[in-house]
């Protein structure tokens, strides 16, 4: 098949909200090939554990690229115990001047329950602001319901499940089965 004519893979919405001395990151599970969803159960948020420093970690774009650069951020967490930022950073600049890894196409959302980042193969490392993050297909609507949550009563789970909602009512790319981890507080 001929790559301009590849339909590409399409789909995810990842949020991660901080609020309340929690962080919580959710995904929905949806996989779909041009107009087509090949999988509904994906699960695009995980928990990482390297040498003891937990983080959480969700991701848009090719599964394959995505493991590829959570396997790079758990060497460089094992480099950097307890600096998520610097292990990051380092993800980032090795991501940007690689030129295996300037292919993969793929975007992070990663935590530690203090901060929080997005990881790009432009070499960005953002904090975001209001404390509300998300990518994929879905993630402005999932942002922007988010935001508009966020000085609310509602907890970081309530929040990123009801933007999760509407991101899914509103993006086709986006389906309903969440996949949510938390870090922090209780």
């Amino acid at each position: 098949m001929a790559e301009d004519k590849f339909p590409g893979w399409h789909g995810t919405t990842i949020i991660g909200v901080k609020k309340g001395g929690k962080v919580v990151v959710a995904g929905d599970g949806q996989v779909s090939l041009g107009q087509t969803v090949i999988k509904g159960t994906a699960r695009k948020v995980r928990r990482l554990s390297p040498g003891g420093f937990d983080v959480v970690a969700g991701f848009a774009g090719s599964t394959a690229d995505a493991f590829a650069l959570l396997e790079r951020l758990e060497t460089k967490m094992e480099a950097t115990p307890g600096q998520l930022q610097r292990a990051s950073v380092e993800l980032a600049k090795d991501w940007r001047t690689d030129k295996y890894l300037q292919k993969l196409e793929a975007m992070l959302i990663v935590t530690d329950g203090k901060d929080m980042f997005v990881i790009t193969g432009a070499g960005d490392v953002l904090e975001p602001e209001h404390d509300v993050a998300a990518i994929g297909s879905g993630g402005n609507y999932a942002l922007a319901a988010a935001r508009a949550m966020m000085d609310s009563d509602r907890s970081a789970e309530e929040v990123a499940r009801t933007a999760m909602a509407i991101a899914a009512d509103i993006c086709v790319y986006t389906n309903g089965n969440l996949t949510v981890e938390s870090i922090g507080a209780d």
